[in-house]
């Protein structure tokens, strides 16, 4: 399930996976909210109340999309946060991992600043 993410004036591609979840969030698509920033992860409300899964970790990776359940939020990693050690991020509890950022994921820092994300499926 591809999408196209929209940060301010960047755009990039993801894909969702196959997960009861990941389908739960491309059904929602097109989607906008207001985006928050956690060191170098881009969070948001979305309107869909999920619980934890068998994709549920504190382990991601550099572009993972994750859907955390306590703040009904999705999750763009693309570099630390406030809580990692080193370079990889780590979210401040588990999330379900719904997706992938295709491409370079670190090119969202441009994207810092930003108030809106938009999300479509392409």
């Amino acid at each position: 399930m591809k999408i196209r993410i929209t940060i301010g004036d960047l755009r990039v591609e993801a894909e969702l996976f196959d997960t009861e979840c990941a389908k739960g969030i491309y059904d929602l698509l097109p989607l906008e909210s207001r985006v928050n920033e956690w060191g170098d992860e881009f969070y948001f409300k979305i309107p869909k109340k999920m619980p934890l899964d068998e994709t549920a970790t504190e382990d991601v990776d550099i572009g993972d999309i994750g859907y955390w359940p306590p703040g009904t939020a999705l999750c763009i990693f693309f570099g630390p946060t406030p809580i990692s050690e080193g370079e990889k991020p780590r979210p401040v509890s588990k999330v379900n991992v719904v997706g992938k950022v295709i491409g370079e994921p670190r090119i969202l820092k441009m994207a810092k600043g930003s108030k809106k994300v938009t999300l479509e499926k392409i």
